[in-house]
């Protein structure tokens, strides 16, 4: 059996991760290997430039059910996806590119901006990104340890 090139890490169905190009330093994500792009609670979101040179600014609510600590970002727009959602609903999404703090370990992710208000996580990690060297055990969860008691406590939910 041929060993892979890179280090396999085995994660939780949900951890708690960070964005650090955007300064968000806990947001508690879900690993959904049946969504191939991951997403991202945005707000407020507003496009400008030309073609070729198109942004996007948005905000960021990194907790649940509290709008404490609210990200600006600005950054280039990657591309545009039409998403299907679980319930068969199809949606033009904007894709932009974030880095993602997973268990110790940075990776680039192709990120879609869509309202996540009535989900139960404000952020979901597709396989895309997953399948950098990530394993999902669906039976763990906070296999990368658990946000500061003050953090977690106040995003306890789901």
């Amino acid at each position: 059996m041929t060993q892979p090139s890179h280090s396999i890490t085995i994660a939780g169905w949900r951890e708690w991760v960070s964005l650090p190009g955007i300064e968000v330093p806990w947001i508690k994500a879900k690993l959904d290997t049946g969504a191939r792009t991951s997403a991202i609670h945005a707000f407020d979101i507003e496009e400008s430039g030309a073609a070729g040179s198109e942004r996007v600014r948005f905000w960021v609510h990194p907790w649940q059910e509290s709008a404490e600590d609210a990200v600006m970002v600005e950054c280039l727009i990657h591309d545009r996806r039409t998403v299907r959602s679980s319930s068969g609903h199809e949606e033009e999404r904007i894709v932009v590119l974030m880095d993602v703090a997973i268990m110790g370990r940075t990776v680039p992710a192709e990120m879609t901006l869509s309202n996540r208000d009535s989900m139960g996580f404000r952020m979901l990690i597709g396989r895309e990104a997953l399948r950098q060297g990530f394993i999902v055990d669906p039976a763990q969860s906070f296999l990368g340890g658990r946000a500061p008691r003050l953090v977690s406590r106040a995003n306890r939910g789901r």
